[in-house]
């Protein structure tokens, strides 16, 4: 069996990522500090796994647990634009250099490709939509400048060192297993936690502002197909659903699938936030693949149904 390292593997993305490349008859090893992810999310999977307790800005360690790996997922970050801002220096070190230090290691262990999770971020507040992959960066946020970042390290790594690398820009990731306990946790895991609690969630602005929210299933299936598209050895892709949301249409949708009115309170918008994000989501169809197949309703309900089940009396 082909040997997969998953960066981050025990948190929500990554744990997914494991748990489909184990169903695929991968070996897997997961690479994480437990700062953002959680054991939890590997439990009934564990004994299939190697576990590493490692933090990505240890180059020394990296080495022995990737040697031996066909392809590495690096999903390991501080994932949070509000978190970048807050502790610029941390998500700094984390997202750059651990980056650095993981393509470094694949690198030396002969790894075949790298598949980088990088972020929408990158495209900032451009008007256009859809966002689409030949478009000028415009980075608004500390995270979004250190994922950019991470590309084009990825890339230089591929034209310069011969290591296959495939970036794949994550929309709005959300679904099972999504922390809701941090305040840098998604929005759609914070309501949630609020429609479980029947409490009144606080949005960011308007509520206008919209995402293209794009259930982990999804991203989980199109990292893999990165990691064998022959031809896609140094490209960089959307990650997307290809359509886009408001968080007062989100909030409507979960209120009426719990059968409650809870209305909403209004803060001022964050610094760093974009207004509107959309895939364009034709080259990853195209050259990977993989078109998503979970709708916003399906993806949602899903997720509902899973909170319900672990978090019935999530406290806010």
């Amino acid at each position: 069996m082909a040997k997969c390292v998953v960066t981050g593997g025990a948190g929500f993305i990554g744990s997914t990522l494991v748990r489909k490349l184990l169903e695929g008859g991968a070996s897997v090893a997961v690479i994480d500090n437990l700062l953002t992810g959680h054991e939890k999310n590997l439990f009934e999977v564990r004994d299939r796994i190697e576990f590493h307790r490692i933090d990505i800005r240890d180059a020394a360690a990296l080495g022995p647990a990737i040697r031996g790996a066909e392809v590495v997922y690096h999903l390991a970050a501080i994932p949070s634009v509000p978190r970048s801002i807050d502790d610029p220096v941390l998500s700094h070190e984390v997202n750059i250099d651990g980056t650095f230090n993981v393509l470094q290691a694949a690198a030396q262990a002969k790894v075949r490709r790298v598949v980088y999770a990088a972020s929408s971020s990158a495209y900032g507040d451009s008007e256009t939509l859809p966002k689409i992959e030949t478009m000028l960066p415009r980075p608004k946020s500390p995270y979004a400048v250190q994922k950019l970042l991470g590309e084009y390290y990825a890339s230089v790594f591929h034209s310069c060192f011969d290591l296959e690398t495939v970036a794949l820009r994550f929309f709005n990731v959300y679904g099972p297993r999504q922390d809701p306990s941090s305040p840098y946790s998604g929005v759609l895991s914070l309501f949630m936690k609020h429609l479980l609690a029947r409490t009144q969630p606080t949005i960011f602005g308007d509520g206008e502002q919209s995402r293209d929210f794009t259930y982990v299933e999804d991203v989980a299936g199109l990292c893999i197909k990165a990691s064998n598209a022959p031809g896609a050895a140094g490209k960089m892709y959307n990650a997307g659903n290809g359509g886009r949301f408001t968080l007062n249409f989100i909030w409507d949708a979960l209120q009426k699938m719990e059968g409650v009115k809870l209305e909403a309170k209004y803060g001022p918008p964050r610094a760093g936030d974009v207004r509107h994000s959309m895939a364009e989501t034709t080259a990853a169809v195209a050259e990977l693949g993989h078109a998503p197949q979970f709708t916003i309703e399906e993806g949602l309900k899903r997720t509902l149904e899973w909170y319900r089940q672990t978090q019935p009396a999530a406290a806010v």
